[in-house]
C-alpha cells in the first residue's frame, strides 16, 4: 500500500472517529446534567433541615478554653438544674397594688403547671425603682426547645394580661428565642433577595432569557449539595453550625458559583466566535478557566480554613462550613455548567447568538480587541498612556480612606444592641431596668474559688468599684462545695450585657486573681464578653498573617513569580483597609451604629482578602497567558480589555449577594454585608481595573520575576 493511500485512510479514520468522540462527549454531558438534577436536586430538603442542627445558644460563641468558659463548665456541677431563665415583665402607668400582684401570682401558678418548667417560678417581685413594674422569674427546662417554650409562655401570659398592663417576656431564654427567629429568615427571605439580585444582574449582563437561569440553577445545585454535606457533618457532631454561619454559607455559595460561571461563560462566548463546533468552544473555555477557577476557589477554601486557628468557637465553626460551600460551588461550576453549555450550544445566548467568524476574537490584533470591547478598551488604553499617574492616584485615594481605620469601633456592643428592629426580649429588658435599676440583669458575675478561700475572695470582690453585693451559692448562705471548689455571685451596678459591666469584671479579676491559694476564676455574661474581646484581638493577630501567607503561597505557585504576588497582596490589604475606613465613617456618622462585634473586622478581612484576590487571579492568569503570546505590555492591555466586563460583573454579583445579608435585622450581619459588598466593589472596579494594571505596566517585565517572563 502506498504512502498516499495510507494517509487517505488515516484521514478518513479520523473523520469517522471525530463524530464518535463527539457523541461520547454529548452523552457524558447528558449524564452529568441528569446526575446533578435528579441526584442533587432532591437534596434541597436539607436546606430547611439545617436549623435542626444549629447551635445558637451562648456556647456556640464562647471563647475556647477562656476563663469564662471554664467557669461555665464548672458551674453545671453546682446547680440542681440546667434551667434557662426567662423573665415575665409586667408594667403599668401606676404602681401595682396587692390585688394586681395577686393576679400576677395566679399567672405564676398557671405557668408552673406547664411541662417545660424546671423548678419553681419565683415572684411576683415588684420593682424597686418603679413600682409600676413587676416580674416573674421562670426557669425553662434545658430539655426542651427554648424557642417553643418562650412562644408558649408569651401566649399564656398574653391571654391573662389585665387591662392597662403590658406583659413582655425577656431574659436569656427569650433573647435566644428572638435570635433564632431572626435567623429563621435565612431559609426564605435571604435566599430570595440574593437570587433575585443575581438574576437581575445576569439578565442585564447577558441580555438573554435562558442563560441567567442556567447560572442560577448551577448555583442552587451547589447550594443544596453544600447544605446536604453540612447537615450530615453537623448532625454527626464533626462541625459546629449556627445561624450566622448558615447565612454566610448561603451567600458565599451563590456568589462564588455565579462568579465562576461568569468567567467560564465569558470564555465560552469568546471561543464560539473562533470555533465552529460548540464542543470545541467548551473545551477551550474549560481549559482557559479551570486553572483560575480552581486557584480562586482553593484560595478561598484555604483562607476560610485559617479560621480553624481561631480561639473563638463561632469563628472556628465558620471555617469548615464555608470551605464546604466553596467546594460545592467549584464542583458545580466545573461539571454541571460546562455540560449544560455544551447541550445548549449557541442557543444559550439567544437572541444575541455568537457566530464563528462574526466578530473579532482574542486571536486578533490588540487594536481589534480594543475596538470590539469599546468600554474596557478605552479604559485599558487610558491606563496604558499614564500608568504611573493612575497607580499613584489610586494609592493616595485608598490610603486616605484607610486613614479612618482607627475610628472603627470594634470593642463589642451590648447584647441588647444585637437586633436592629424592635424585639420583645430587648423591650422587656429595658422595662426591667426601669423597674429594678441598671443592675437588674439576669446573670451576675460568677466567681469560682477554692472552698477554703471563700472569705478572702469575697472580701476582695466586695472592694471592687461597681460590685454592689457578693453572695455565696449554697443552702442557708453556706457555700456548696464540689471538688474543693465553691461559687460566689457578684451583683454589678451595670447591666451584665453592657460595656460598663465588662470593665467592672476586668477589675474584679484583677482583685480576686492575686488571692493566694484561691485559684479564683470569674465568669458570667460580662466575663464572656470580656473574653470574647480579648480572644478576638488574639485571633486578629494570628489569623490575619496566616491568611496572608496562605494567599501569597497560592499566588506564587499560580503565577510562577514573587514580585506579582507580593504586589497583589499589598493592593488587596490596602483595599481592605480602605473598606474598613469607609465602614467606620458610615457606621459612626451615617447609620449611627453603637459599635461592632470584634469578629466583624476579622470576618471582613478573611472574605475580602480571599474573595478580593479572585479578581486579581482572573486578571493576572489571563495577563500571564497573553504576555507569553504577545509580550508584557500588550499582554496586560489585552488581559484588562478581555476580562474587564466579566470581572466587573462578577464583582457586582458578589457585592449584591453579600448585601442581601442586610435583610436579616442583626447588627453583625448588617455591618459584614456593607464591608464585604463595598470592599468587593472597590476590588473589582478600582484595584483590579486601575491599580494592578497600572502597576504592571509601570513595572514591566520585572513584575514576573523570577520567571522567564521577566527576561
Amino acid at each position: 500500500m502506498s504512502l498516499h493511500d495510507t494517509r487517505q485512510r488515516t484521514g478518513a479514520e479520523r473523520r469517522h472517529a471525530r463524530p464518535r468522540r463527539h457523541r461520547a462527549w454529548y452523552g457524558a454531558a447528558i449524564v452529568i446534567a441528569l446526575v446533578w438534577l435528579f441526584g442533587a436536586g432532591p437534596l434541597g430538603m436539607f436546606m430547611g433541615k439545617l436549623t435542626e442542627v444549629q447551635t445558637n445558644d451562648q456556647s456556640a460563641f464562647l471563647p475556647i478554653g477562656a476563663e469564662s468558659t471554664q467557669v461555665q463548665e464548672a458551674q453545671q456541677a453546682f446547680e440542681d438544674s440546667g434551667a434557662v431563665p426567662a423573665f415575665v415583665v409586667y408594667s403599668a402607668d401606676e404602681p401595682f397594688d396587692q390585688e394586681r400582684l395577686a393576679g400576677i401570682a395566679q399567672d405564676a401558678q398557671r405557668i408552673s403547671a406547664e411541662p417545660w418548667i424546671q423548678g419553681k417560678v419565683a415572684g411576683p417581685v415588684p420593682g424597686t425603682e418603679d413600682k409600676g413594674v413587676a416580674q416573674l422569674i421562670v426557669p425553662i427546662s434545658d430539655q426542651v426547645e427554648a424557642d417553643v417554650a418562650v412562644e408558649e409562655l408569651r401566649a399564656l401570659v398574653g391571654e391573662t394580661a389585665a387591662e392597662g398592663t403590658t406583659v413582655q417576656v425577656a431574659g436569656p431564654a427569650a433573647l435566644g428565642a428572638d435570635l433564632g427567629a431572626a435567623f429563621g429568615g435565612i431559609d426564605g427571605t435571604l435566599l430570595l433577595v440574593a437570587l433575585g439580585a443575581v438574576l437581575v444582574i445576569l439578565v442585564v449582563v447577558y441580555r438573554s432569557p435562558l442563560l441567567p437561569f442556567v447560572v442560577i440553577v448551577a448555583a442552587m445545585l451547589a447550594l443544596v449539595l453544600a447544605a446536604f454535606v453540612v447537615y450530615l457533618m453537623a448532625d454527626a457532631g464533626w462541625i459546629e453550625l449556627n445561624g450566622q454561619s448558615q447565612g454566610i454559607l448561603f451567600i458565599l455559595v451563590v456568589g462564588a458559583c455565579t462568579d465562576y460561571a461568569l468567567l467560564m461563560v465569558a470564555r465560552y462566548r469568546e471561543a464560539l466566535y473562533e470555533r465552529e463546533r460548540p464542543i470545541e468552544a467548551v473545551r477551550v473555555a474549560v481549559r482557559g478557566t479551570v486553572e483560575p477557577i480552581v486557584a480562586s476557589g482553593g484560595t478561598v477554601i484555604l483562607g476560610v480554613l485559617c479560621l480553624l486557628a481561631s480561639d473563638l468557637a463561632s469563628n472556628r465553626g465558620l471555617g469548615p462550613v464555608a470551605a464546604l460551600g466553596i467546594g460545592a460551588a467549584l464542583v458545580s461550576a466545573l461539571t454541571f455548567l460546562p455540560a449544560v453549555l455544551l447541550l445548549l450550544g449557541r442557543a444559550a445566548f439567544w437572541p444575541l447568538v455568537p457566530r464563528a467568524g462574526a466578530g473579532e476574537t482574542d486571536a486578533d490584533s490588540t487594536a481589534a480587541i480594543v475596538r470590539r470591547y469599546r468600554l474596557w478598551g478605552r479604559v485599558a488604553k487610558s491606563v496604558e498612556r499614564r500608568p504611573r499617574a493612575y497607580w499613584v492616584t489610586t494609592v493616595v485615594l485608598l490610603a486616605a480612606a484607610a486613614a479612618f481605620v482607627p475610628q472603627f469601633k470594634a470593642e463589642g456592643t451590648s447584647q441588647l444592641d444585637v437586633f436592629r428592629t424592635e424585639v420583645e426580649s430587648v423591650a422587656g429588658q429595658r422595662t426591667l431596668e426601669r423597674g429594678f435599676g441598671a443592675g437588674s440583669s439576669a446573670t451576675p458575675a460568677v466567681i469560682l474559688t477554692a472552698s477554703d478561700r471563700v472569705d478572702e475572695v469575697k472580701a476582695a470582690a466586695e472592694s471592687v468599684d461597681g460590685v454592689t453585693e457578693v453572695t455565696t451559692v449554697g443552702p442557708d448562705g453556706q457555700p456548696k462545695v464540689v471538688d474543693g471548689r465553691a461559687l460566689l455571685h457578684a451583683t454589678l451596678d451595670a447591666p451584665a450585657e453592657s460595656t460598663e459591666a465588662v470593665e467592672i469584671v476586668r477589675d474584679l479579676r484583677g482583685a480576686v486573681h492575686p488571692v493566694q491559694g484561691a485559684d479564683a476564676l470569674v465568669g458570667g455574661t460580662a466575663a464572656v464578653t470580656l473574653d470574647t474581646l480579648d480572644t478576638s484581638e488574639r485571633d486578629l493577630r494570628v489569623v490575619i498573617p496566616l491568611v496572608l501567607l496562605v494567599v501569597l503561597l497560592v499566588l506564587v505557585v499560580l503565577l510562577r513569580s514573587l514580585v506579582a504576588p507580593l504586589l497583589l497582596i499589598a493592593t488587596t490589604v490596602l483595599s481592605f483597609a480602605s473598606a474598613l475606613g469607609v465602614g467606620a465613617l458610615v457606621f459612626n456618622h451615617v447609620l449611627d451604629l453603637p459599635g461592632a462585634d470584634p469578629a466583624v473586622p476579622l470576618f471582613a478581612f478573611v472574605f475580602l482578602v480571599a474573595l478580593g484576590i479572585d479578581y486579581n487571579i482572573f486578571l493576572m492568569t489571563r495577563a500571564r497567558e497573553e504576555t507569553i503570546r504577545h509580550g508584557e505590555r500588550e499582554g496586560t492591555l489585552r488581559a484588562l480589555t478581555l476580562t474587564g466586563g466579566v470581572i466587573t460583573s462578577a464583582g457586582v454579583v458578589l457585592a449584591a449577594t453579600f448585601a442581601a445579608l442586610a435583610v436579616l435585622p442583626l447588627l453583625f450581619l448588617i455591618q459584614l454585608a456593607f464591608l464585604v459588598a463595598f470592599g468587593v466593589l472597590l476590588d473589582a472596579l478600582i484595584v483590579r481595573s486601575l491599580l494592578v494594571p497600572a502597576l504592571s505596566l509601570d513595572i514591566g517585565r520585572r513584575m514576573w520575576w523570577p520567571s522567564r517572563l521577566s527576561r
